[in-house]
């Protein structure tokens, strides 16, 4: 049993994090962002929960740019709880810089939806944050997973992520 052990201080590779190639970005959306003083920490550093609100305002702003609006998913009865999320911090953002958080969607399976993300400088030459996220559907009334996507929302998913005619 020669199994690799991480060298001590070292973490063993995230597999779900690896870095993505420059090539995986040509599909992603593109939501542009300029670091603000309330985004940092006391050293004019991003801090670590603000790139979660980042993640989940690309992800709004893409469902939104194929016809899903986050306010009629709620009329519908529809909530997309995280229930899911894996983040890897490989290089810290300073106030004022300007980057892309990249998302996009890589599976739907039922009611489960997993996004990618990839925060990178404008130039798409510093990679400062990789991450994966699982949502789910749930019917906000009886507050339960639900069984299918409304239909409405299958459609409006097709455009980014071919669904299965189940």
């Amino acid at each position: 049993m020669s199994e690799k052990q991480p060298i001590a201080g070292q973490l063993p590779p995230t597999s779900a994090i690896d870095l993505p190639s420059n090539s995986e970005f040509e599909s992603w959306f593109e939501y542009p962002v300029r670091v603000q003083p309330h985004h940092t920490d006391y050293a004019g550093i991003v801090w670590h929960g603000t790139y979660l609100t980042w993640m989940e305002e690309a992800r709004v702003e893409c469902l939104r740019s194929i016809g899903i609006d986050f306010a009629d998913l709620v009329a519908l009865g529809c909530d997309l709880p995280v229930v899911e999320l894996s983040v890897r911090y490989h290089r810290s953002i300073q106030l004022g810089k300007a980057v892309i958080v990249k998302t996009r969607m890589t599976e739907v399976t039922g009611v489960r939806m997993n996004w990618d993300y990839a925060i990178v400088s404008i130039d798409g030459q510093e990679l400062y944050v990789t991450a994966k996220v699982t949502l789910v559907a749930l019917d906000r009334e009886r507050g339960k997973i639900m069984r299918q996507l409304p239909a409405s929302v299958k459609n409006a998913l097709a455009k980014i992520y071919p669904l299965p005619n189940n």
